[in-house]
C-alpha cells in the first residue's frame, strides 16, 4: 500500500496495523541539535490512549514510545527519527464473526474493491489505531515550533454544542470530553453514556487553535497553509468535514460582515476580527490559526445494521468487541498532532525559501 507518508520537509510515515504486533512511525526532516526524549512524546500518547473512561474503548494499551534512532545523547541528529509502541491487548478474536461480511460506514468493502484482500482484525491498517503514530509524531513536530502553541477541544457532541460564553480553558483537562465548558460536560455525560448502553455511537466536532504563528507561513497556491490543514485533518480516521476559520458560515455572511478589518498597531496589523482563522490566500495572518474538524458517529455499533458478505449475500452486522461510543474524543490529541505536523512542515519550508 503507498501513500504512508504526509509532509514536504518535516515527512512522517507510520507504518503497522490494530492488531500486528507493533506501530510505528518514521519522522525525517527534524532539524538537528533539538533536545527530545521519549518523555517529551509520552504525555501526549498518555492523552490519547484508550481505555482511560467508561466514555471510550475499553482496550487497555499502555502506548508506551520508544524512540530508536534519530537522537543522540539527548538531541536530533538529523537522520530519521524513528519510533515504535508495541501492541498489547489485541483480541483478534473479537473480529472473527465479520471476516466474510463488510461493516457499514468501515472501509472494509472499500479496501476489499481495491486490494482484494483485507485484513480484518479492528481494521488492519484503515484502524484509529495508527493515530497513535501520528500523536507520537506530532509530539516531535511540536519541538520543531516551540513559539506555537496548540489546543484542541470538543465543542459539540451529537449535536450538543458548548457555550462560548463558558469557555474555560481550564476546564479542558477537568472532565474525559476535553471539553472547555464544565455544563456542557456534564449533559455530555448522559448523553454519550446512553449512546453507549444503547449499543450506538455520536459524531462529535473538535476544534483546534494554534497561537504564536508567526505571519508568512505557507504559500499562496499549491501548498497554501489551510489546504494542508484540510488534508492533513481529512487524513485522520473518521473524519468527514474541515472548517477553517468561520468556514461554511463565511458562506452566510455579507462581504463587510466577514472582512478581517485592520489598524495600524505597534507589532503590526491589529485585526477587529478573525473570520479568516489566521489565514489569508493560503499564507498565515500572524492570528490565531483556527480550524474545526468533524468526526461522523463510530462506525463499530453493536446496533444491527443491513450489510453484504464478500458474495454479495445480504445479511446483518453486529460489531462486538471494544469501540469508542464517541471517536471524536480521542481524536482530539489526534487533532492537536496534525496541526503540529502541518505548522513545523511549513516553518521549514519557509525557511527554505526565505531564509527566516
Amino acid at each position: 500500500m503507498s501513500w504512508n507518508t504526509f509532509g514536504r520537509v518535516l515527512r512522517f510515515t507510520t507504518w503497522g496495523e490494530s492488531h500486528g504486533p507493533a506501530i510505528g512511525a518514521v519522522v525525517d526532516g527534524c532539524p538537528p541539535g533539538i533536545a527530545l526524549a521519549e518523555g517529551d512524546l509520552q504525555p501526549f500518547l498518555d492523552a490519547r490512549k484508550p481505555g482511560q473512561n467508561k466514555f471510550t474503548t475499553q482496550r487497555k494499551e499502555a502506548d508506551e514510545v520508544r524512540i530508536l534512532s534519530g537522537v543522540f545523547e539527548g538531541k536530533t541528529t538529523g537522520t530519521p527519527i524513528s519510533l515504535l509502541i508495541e501492541n498489547t491487548d489485541q483480541r483478534s478474536k473479537d473480529y472473527s464473526e465479520i471476516a466474510n461480511t463488510y461493516r457499514p460506514g468501515h472501509a472494509d468493502y472499500a479496501y476489499d474493491a481495491k486490494y482484494g484482500f483485507r485484513d480484518y482484525r479492528g481494521g488492519g491498517r484503515s484502524s484509529a489505531r495508527e493515530t497513535a503514530m501520528r500523536v507520537a509524531a506530532g509530539a516531535v513536530a511540536r519541538k520543531v515550533i516551540p513559539e506555537v502553541a496548540i489546543i484542541a477541544y470538543v465543542a459539540e457532541i451529537g449535536g450538543d454544542r458548548i457555550d462560548p460564553a463558558n469557555f474555560d480553558a481550564a476546564e479542558i483537562g477537568r472532565n474525559p470530553f476535553w471539553c472547555p465548558d464544565a455544563a456542557a460536560a456534564k449533559r455530555w455525560e448522559a448523553l454519550v453514556d446512553e449512546a453507549r448502553k444503547a449499543g450506538s455511537s455520536l459524531g462529535a466536532v473538535v476544534e483546534c487553535v494554534a497561537t504564536g504563528v508567526p505571519a508568512g507561513w505557507g504559500a499562496p497556491i499549491y501548498a497554501k497553509l489551510d489546504s494542508d490543514l484540510a488534508s492533513g485533518m481529512m487524513s485522520i480516521n473518521a473524519v468527514k468535514g474541515v472548517e477553517i476559520g468561520d468556514g461554511f458560515e463565511a458562506a452566510r455572511l455579507t462581504g463587510e460582515q466577514n472582512a478581517d478589518a485592520m489598524s495600524p498597531g505597534e507589532n503590526g496589523p491589529e485585526f477587529a476580527a478573525n473570520h479568516a482563522g489566521g489565514i489569508a490566500g493560503g499564507i498565515s495572518t500572524g492570528q490565531p490559526v483556527v480550524c474545526r474538524v468533524a468526526f461522523k458517529p463510530t462506525s463499530s455499533i453493536l446496533t444491527p445494521v443491513a450489510s453484504i458478505d464478500r458474495q454479495g449475500e445480504a445479511t446483518q452486522v453486529r460489531t462486538k468487541g471494544r469501540h469508542d461510543p464517541c471517536v471524536g474524543i480521542r481524536g482530539t490529541p489526534v487533532v492537536e498532532a496534525m496541526m503540529a505536523l502541518v505548522l513545523a512542515d511549513h516553518k521549514l519550508l519557509h525557511r527554505g525559501q526565505t531564509g527566516r
